[in-house]
């Protein structure tokens, strides 16, 4: 599978931008993978986030760019490209079936202003014309009730429970599924 495109300026509103990972964005990244809700809802592994594991992450998600297989971007302010929000990615690409999945998180102080919900809406958008994705799945854990707000905001069905579906740091979790269809997404509308 060819690398996967890198986006234009394009991919941003008049609140978030989303760009590729800088070096220079370390020290946010790691305070993002600090946040007790990051690690309460997306972190799978209880190895200490430091300095060395998050210039890894860089380097995996840039291999995976390359492979096809995901693109991972920052959350940053539309005034300010240097002021990190979090993180986002379209990952579990497979243009054969035309599916991916789409994920993100947001540092505390991001949160509450509608950052998530504009920016699964540009990923969807863009997945849905660059990539040719038919179907976009968002998971989540049970019990993140943002993020399923931000899923249905957006337009995404909730299908179900996905029983033992992820590691966790406790074991295993179980796991919301939702989906997005390209006619389905809303683009507009309210975002908190």
């Amino acid at each position: 599978m060819p690398e996967v495109p890198i986006p234009d300026q394009s991919l941003a509103d008049d609140v978030v931008a989303l760009r590729l990972w800088r070096t220079t964005d370390i020290h946010q990244r790691l305070l993002g993978y600090a946040d007790p809700e990051y690690q309460r809802f997306s972190l799978t592994s209880t190895e200490p986030v430091t300095e060395a594991r998050v210039r890894d992450h860089f380097e995996r998600e840039h291999r995976e760019r390359m492979c096809g297989e995901r693109l991972s971007l920052a959350i940053v302010d539309a005034t300010d490209l240097d002021q990190v929000l979090g993180g986002c990615s379209v990952y579990d690409i497979d243009l054969d079936q035309q599916r991916a999945g789409v994920g993100y998180w947001l540092a505390p102080h991001a949160r509450g202003r509608g950052a998530a919900t504009r920016t699964v809406r540009l990923l969807a958008r863009w997945a849905f014309d660059v990539l040719a994705i038919a179907r976009l799945e968002l998971t989540c854990a049970p019990d993140n009730i943002a993020s399923q707000r931000v899923a249905e905001r957006s337009g995404f069905i909730r299908e179900g429970i996905m029983r033992s579906h992820m590691r966790s740091q406790d074991g295993r979790r179980d796991s919301m599924l939702f989906s997005l269809l390209p006619g389905e997404l809303r683009e507009s509308g309210r975002t908190e």
